[in-house]
């Protein structure tokens, strides 16, 4: 057997326990299983943690950080200006209001990139757009942007470059910028224009 063959039977059981998730709605539209896989193994539906960094230090307004965990996590910890849709939630109305707007570009996480990928899977399966997944989640971010590691002196240049932007990062939300990356962070709300109840009710965009 393949690796392939292993990604699609994950990806069928993400589907099958999608399921049951969805309150009162009708059947999503159907997506092969091969373009449900192709789409899976491109590496384009990751962003990284230094890309949220950058985003979220300049302000980016389209970028929608959404934490796929349980309220109970997101209330101890979370990036600054995510909101909260748990994976149970993700399918109802109010959960699926956070995807599918115009000239959003929506990145989901969780503790490494477990509960995300199958959020990720989720919302394709629904045919919505523009959302990505933070690879390897917020203990990704707690390696990288909160405790990063100077590279070896044998490293090529980009290495420090790259350590010198996570250690400028570091200070913004540690304590250089208004964004504290901590509790008082998940009290923080990203403030954009939900899609009318109506069109959620569609499904997609």
């Amino acid at each position: 057997m393949n690796r392939n063959y292993y990604i699609l039977t994950a990806i069928m059981f993400f589907l099958a326990l999608g399921t049951l998730f969805i309150h009162e709605r009708k059947v999503p539209p159907e997506i092969s299983p091969g373009e449900l896989l192709w789409d899976v193994l491109q590496p384009t539906r990751f962003v990284s943690t230094d890309e949220v960094a950058k985003r979220l230090i300049e302000k980016d307004p389209s970028l929608l950080l959404v934490d796929v965990r349980p309220a109970s996590e997101y209330n101890k910890f979370t990036l600054p200006n995510a909101v909260n849709v748990p994976i149970d939630s993700l399918l109802t109305p109010a959960g699926q209001s956070y995807f599918g707007n115009p000239g959003m570009k929506v990145v989901l996480f969780s503790n490494d990139a477990i509960l995300a990928n199958q959020a990720w899977v989720l919302l394709k399966r629904m045919d919505f757009k523009n959302n990505y997944v933070m690879k390897g989640g917020l203990n990704e971010w707690m390696k990288t942007i909160i405790q990063p590691k100077m590279p070896p002196q044998t490293a090529p240049e980009t290495a420090f470059e790259r350590y010198d932007f996570r250690k400028a990062a570091h200070l913004y939300f540690t304590g250089a910028g208004i964004a504290k990356a901590g509790k008082s962070a998940s009290k923080m709300k990203v403030v954009f224009k939900k899609r009318k109840k109506a069109v959620v009710a569609a499904g997609g965009c």
